[in-house]
């Protein structure tokens, strides 16, 4: 029955007998609070289904066709749904709910109710008889997109918005600076984009790799690029997190102002936006002229990502990672504000830098969050952390009492490859395969209970070095981030006892679904030939991956 193939697994689910049929009569009755989704519903029913779906002004016009409604008491993002003789009913305990409760409508219609126009005119379309409620396990579910690396035009992040929408994901990290690019428009900095949003050529592969792509690669978003990313975000009920990487991981704005280095240890003024791979030693000055810049940077983010566009949208993310001091021991201008804040060393200096930008936050109602290298030296109360070098940080965060994405490295880096087999493209880091991530538990087992609460839930990152364009994005990212999506939403059984299997065979329906949205997955027998990339190197590490 196409009801045992819903992704994300739902909480219940009731088969019935029969099946709701829907015809050129079916209207779409949108109640008070759903408007929004009813408008969205409607576009993609139309579009997939070739019927006209009348808008009805009140509920029993809609005949045998869908209602949507309010039913708070159901929970935040909380839904219903119930296809019987009378048509078909959701309801969500908010508009997120009915959404999702939308999407499971859409699964339900099955695959082709994912396709932008009919593939048959004369198709029947029905709903099986059924009763599903469902609700999230995880309130933070979330994709974490690296566009510094390899910029995704706006086009692609829309579509990924889609994507996420179709899985119950609800935030979008946005990895919008690194060493190798710069992507949002500051107007008081016009040099972050002219010259820090492109490189003059791009490592393929691995760092050790001989290959590279001479030509130049770049591109940024406007201001008004990500409102509209941010809007179409919140229409579909996804929080945009914007991350501006300090004070490692920063050569590309360094390469646009270089009074931003350490210009009394290397010449900065001959940085260019990087072109390879690893971790940089090119890091932020730390200075106070320095801190004044960033926050002009954040000044205007802040107005880009508004605090009231989603249940996370107070958050900025200001990774935090991987900044190697090696520099600042050399500085003699680090030196003197090290005496001068009266700190013990280079550590401690960069958690005056994070503490400065967390206050500074703060005092304007938003929210820090980073990397889990931010833990050292101390956070404010409000900061949260996003748990990569395995459970430790997510651990010391929550005991600490701060709040804690849990995205692990040695489980859901979707830049990591799927095999071990030798046609899998450009191989990163230890095999992660799609029974890993479903057998991901986000809650380290030996939290209590109120520091378990502080686990706001976990994400799959997408970093993009070797990722040249959207498919091998999705090659990347699909089947797994399907996976991690059922672990965000659903009430799974101890990792060793989740049925994958199940999962597996629930995934052949979803493949026929992922298709429909033109996504260039994985298959599971393996790349087709030209997802492979023969001859360019990978980093392959053999043997167990570290403890985490």
């Amino acid at each position: 029955m196409v009801t045992t193939s819903l992704i994300p697994a739902p909480r219940h689910v009731v088969p019935g007998a029969g099946e709701t049929p829907l015809t050129a009569h079916s209207a779409l009755h949108a109640g008070p609070g759903t408007e929004d989704v009813g408008r969205w519903l409607g576009a993609a029913l139309r579009a997939a289904t070739g019927l006209p779906w009348r808008e009805a002004r009140e509920p029993a016009e809609a005949g045998g066709g869908v209602r949507l409604a309010l039913a708070p008491a159901l929970g935040a993002e909380a839904y219903r749904l119930v296809s019987d003789r009378t048509g078909v009913l959701v309801e969500g305990g908010d508009a997120a709910g009915v959404l999702h409760g939308a999407q499971t409508l859409r699964q339900l219609l099955g695959p082709d109710a994912f396709r932008r126009a009919p593939v048959r005119r004369d198709r029947a379309w029905t709903v099986p008889h059924t009763t599903v409620e469902d609700a999230p396990r995880f309130r933070w579910r979330g994709l974490m997109l690296d566009v510094a690396r390899h910029f995704m035009p706006k086009e692609g992040v829309l579509r990924y918005l889609d994507l996420m929408s179709a899985h119950k994901l609800n935030v979008l990290h946005l990895h919008l600076t690194d060493d190798q690019g710069w992507r949002v428009e500051i107007r008081r900095y016009p040099r972050l984009t002219e010259v820090g949003s492109w490189r003059a050529r791009t490592k393929i592969g691995h760092r050790a790799s001989p290959l590279w792509d001479e030509r130049p690669h770049g591109g940024h978003y406007t201001q008004d690029d990500l409102r509209e990313i941010v809007a179409y975000a919140a229409e579909r009920h996804i929080s945009v997190v914007p991350e501006i990487d300090v004070p490692g991981h920063s050569q590309a704005a360094i390469a646009a102002y270089p009074e931003l280095g350490n210009s009394d240890v290397v010449d900065t003024a001959a940085l260019t936006v990087w072109d390879t791979w690893g971790i940089n030693p090119n890091v932020l000055a730390p200075t106070e002229d320095t801190l004044r810049f960033y926050e002009g940077v954040l000044e205007e983010l802040l107005e880009l990502f508004p605090a009231d566009a989603g249940p996370f949208s107070p958050f900025v993310h200001i990774g935090g990672d991987e900044c190697v001091k090696d520099q600042w021991r050399a500085s003699r201008t680090a030196r003197e504000q090290i005496a001068k804040l009266g700190l013990a060393d280079e550590d401690a200096l960069q958690s005056w830098f994070i503490g400065h930008f967390d206050r500074w936050l703060a005092e304007r109602g938003r929210r820090l969050i980073g990397w889990d290298e931010i833990l050292q030296g101390g956070l404010a109360p409000g900061a949260a952390v996003s748990s990569w070098r395995g459970y430790a940080g997510g651990v010391t965060a929550a005991r600490a009492g701060h709040d804690v994405v849990m995205c692990p490295e040695q489980q859901v880096y979707l830049d990591h490859r799927q095999d071990a087999g030798p046609d899998e493209p450009v191989p990163i880091g230890y095999v992660r395969t799609l029974e890993d991530v479903y057998r991901f538990e986000p809650v380290p087992a030996e939290l209590t209970r109120e520091e378990r609460a502080r686990v706001l839930g976990t994400q799959a990152n997408v970093w993009t070095e070797v990722m040249e364009d959207q498919g091998r994005v999705d090659y990347q990212t699909f089947p797994r981030l399907v996976a991690l999506s059922e672990v965000a939403w659903s009430e799974l059984p101890a990792p060793a006892d989740r049925d994958f299997p199940g999962f597996e065979r629930r995934m052949t329906e979803h493949y026929r679904r992922l298709d429909a949205l033109g996504v260039a997955y994985r298959p599971p027998t393996g790349p087709r030939p030209w997802q492979r990339r023969p001859g360019v190197l990978g980093r392959p590490v053999d043997g167990p991956p570290p403890a985490v």
